[in-house]
Order: structure tokens, then sequence, then C-alpha cells
């Protein structure tokens, strides 16, 4: 007879292959031999998604159907279980989940992820709390609402929270008591209206959603940093609460940033404040720029201009263009051909521009910076749609250039 090449496989084989494969397959294999019965009891990732349990007609069938096999597979798995993952949007009963937790919190869990799509914010149960060997902590459409003797999560690396609600003091508390935090991803967060984050080995910084008022303390590490402001704060909000310029005080405990990402009204937030001769200092580490940005608005653009003086490296700039506001004036109309602004990018090579229609300010700003960019390779332009498309492309043609390799991509929308 032919060798059982399956069943005489080597056990580190074997785990790597389970360990490939998704939850409802690697059970599966408990047919193949004795050797292999109890195997897929071993794996230390449990996940329970769209591919482990496929779509019913019925979500109550699907429901009943994920709630046994969890509890089966929990009751029959032995060994650590590094991560717990639960996404499946037609997944229904979350009252069982705390029964899961609970079992989870006395097998050192180190990596939990629960997107919750069906029902209303699922309460967190207080046993998750006590989760200490937590290193990767993602939950989505949650309440959390900590025990009292809650005092972080001491080796979590990254935290991930979207459609989360929470009290306004729990979310700083829990980042400054996370001592080994790396990455935080905050969207869509309820009951926060201002947030100071704390946190001594933060590299990834992610926010999308509504804040009246952001500050850094001690992020002296922080490496990567997207700031998604979905709704325009006041100038007379943002003075009440802090009248120093936001550009400054976010830029002055951020020295060793390299990415930066403004998108929608961040950029209007950092604008409150500013003071074009109390630059902060240059940001060497500052590789990458992306923003949103209006630049028929003046504050806008003053802010813009400031921020690319911070960044005497800059190697790479994306634009995106406001088109409900390109109609909008305010701005001089020789913003951007005033010699003062002294701003040789003597390192950026590629600009993308989005969403432009054309108007002077924009064409300006384009123009400034093929004049002042001798090492640009790249600038690719993606302009809205116009009826004036060709007379946009001859202007961008007759534009001079500092850099005799620059190429100039334009994308008919």
């Amino acid at each position: 007879m032919e060798p059982d090449r399956i069943t005489n496989l080597p056990d580190n084989v074997i785990e790597g292959i389970l360990l490939h494969l998704p939850m409802r397959d690697a059970v599966r294999t408990s047919i193949l031999s004795s050797k292999w019965r109890y195997k897929w009891a071993t794996v230390p990732y449990l996940v329970f998604n769209k591919v482990f349990c496929p779509f019913y007609q019925n979500p109550t069938d699907i429901t009943s159907k994920i709630v046994s096999i969890i509890d089966r597979v929990l009751v029959l798995h032995f060994g650590v279980i590094h991560k717990f993952e639960l996404s499946h949007r037609e997944f229904e009963a979350v009252s069982d989940i705390d029964r899961w937790i609970l079992h989870l919190s006395r097998r050192s869990i180190e990596n939990i992820v629960l997107e919750i799509w069906q029902s209303e914010a699922y309460k967190v149960p207080s046993c998750l709390f006590y989760c200490q060997s937590l290193t990767n902590l993602e939950l989505y459409n949650c309440s959390l609402k900590p025990p009292s003797i809650f005092e972080g999560f001491r080796k979590l690396e990254r935290l991930d929270l979207q459609n989360v609600t929470l009290e306004q003091d729990f979310l700083e508390n829990l980042i400054s008591s996370c001592p080994n935090l790396e990455i935080l991803y905050l969207a869509d967060i309820k009951g926060l209206s201002r947030m100071n984050v704390n946190a001594p080995k933060l590299r990834h910084f992610d926010f999308d959603g509504v804040l009246e008022d952001i500050s850094f303390e001690n992020t002296f590490n922080l490496v990567r940093v997207l700031i998604s402001f979905l709704k325009n704060v006041k100038n007379d909000q943002c003075r009440a609460l802090r009248n120093s310029s936001n550009l400054l005080k976010i830029l002055v405990n951020l020295p060793t940033i390299k990415v930066l990402k403004l998108q929608e009204y961040a950029l209007k937030y950092l604008a409150v404040g500013i003071e074009p001769h109390k630059l902060p200092e240059p940001h060497v580490e500052l590789k990458y720029i992306s923003i949103y940005i209006n630049l028929n608005n003046h504050e806008d653009s003053l802010t813009f201009l400031c921020l690319l003086s911070t960044a005497p490296n800059l190697d790479e700039l994306e634009m995106t263009a406001h088109p409900e506001e390109q109609t909008i004036g305010g701005i001089d109309t020789n913003f951007w051909e005033d010699g003062c602004w002294n701003l040789p990018f003597s390192k950026l090579r590629v600009v993308k521009i989005t969403g432009i229609s054309g108007a002077k300010p924009e064409m300006d700003f384009i123009k400034f910076v093929l004049l002042n960019s001798p090492a640009l390779e790249r600038m690719v332009v993606e302009p809205v749609f116009t009826s004036d498309r060709w007379e946009l492309v001859t202007k961008l043609l007759c534009f001079k250039r500092a850099s005799n390799q620059a190429e100039i991509i334009y994308k008919n929308p």
C-alpha cells in the first residue's frame, strides 16, 4: 500500500496547515485520520466570520448555528487561545457573547475582535477588563463601562474602537493606562467631545469622527497621524477651549512624525489661532503629507503654507480640494505669487492633486509647487469634471518647472 503521507506529517507541519485554514475547514480535518481527529482543537486562532459560516435564508438559523458551534469549539478546545474573532454580519444573539468572554478571560487570551452588526451597541461585560494578557483589542458597535477597579491593559499594543459608546474620561484614562500601546485607531466614538492623547510608546494614531478639541502629550514616538474631523468646529468654540494656535499645539508634540494626513475639517481646526510669524520647529522626519483643503480660503491656505514650511524634507504630497467650496472667495488673488514665500521643496518627488476645478488659486498653487521643486519627478492632476478641461491642460503644460525631469500626468475625469 502507498504510505499515508497525510497521517505521517510532522506535528509542526500539521499545525502550520491548520493555521492557514478557516475555522470551518480546520474542524473538518478531524475526519482524515485518528491522528488528525483532535488536532483542530489546539488551533490558537478562533475566527468566526462569514468564511466560517456562510449566509442562510433565515438569520435566526445562522445565529443558532453559530452559537452552537462556538459553544462546542470552546468546550472541546484545549491549549492556548491567542485570538478570538466574531465578525459575522448575520449574528444576532449578543447575550451569548458574555459567556464566551468569561471563558476567554480564564485562558490568557491575547487578541479579541468583536464586530456586532445586527443589534444595538453590545454592552461589554466587566470580565473583558480582567483580560490582562490582551495585546490587541478591536471592538465595533459596543458600549464600554469598566469596573471601578480597572487600571488599564498593561500589555495592550493595539486598540481599535469603531462606533463605540463610552464616557468622556474613560478613553483618556484607558490610553494613559496602557503603557505599551503603539497603535490607536478611533472612529465614530460616541460620548466624546475632547481628547488628550497621552501614550509614550504610541507610533500610529488614526481618528475619524467629531471632536471639539484634541491634544497630544508625551507622544514623542508618533510617526503616523491621521485626523479626520467630520464636523467643522467654530472658531469661537476652539478659542474658548485654548487661546494658542492649534497648529503649534499639535506639531510641538509630534517631533518624530513621518506621515501626516488631515482629512475633512481637520485643517480648519488647525487654522484656528494661526500665526505665520510663530512657526513650529522643522520636522525633518516628515516625508508625506495628505491634506483636504479649500485653496480659495485664506486661513486654509495660510495654515497649509505654514505646515509645508515645517517639512524641509517632504518627499510626497497629496492634496484633495473641496469640490463643494471651490466657488467660495476670500483669498488674495496673488497669495501664491507672493515673493515672500521662500519654500524650496528640495526633496519633493511626487505630487498628487485631485478635485480641482481650475480656479486661479488652485492653478497658482500648482505653479508655485512646480517652480520650487527641483527634485520633482511626477505631478498627477485629476480635476473634477469641467467643460474647460482642455484649457486647464494647456495652462498646466505652459507652467515653468524647476525640475528638468518633472512630468505632469493629467487624468481625465
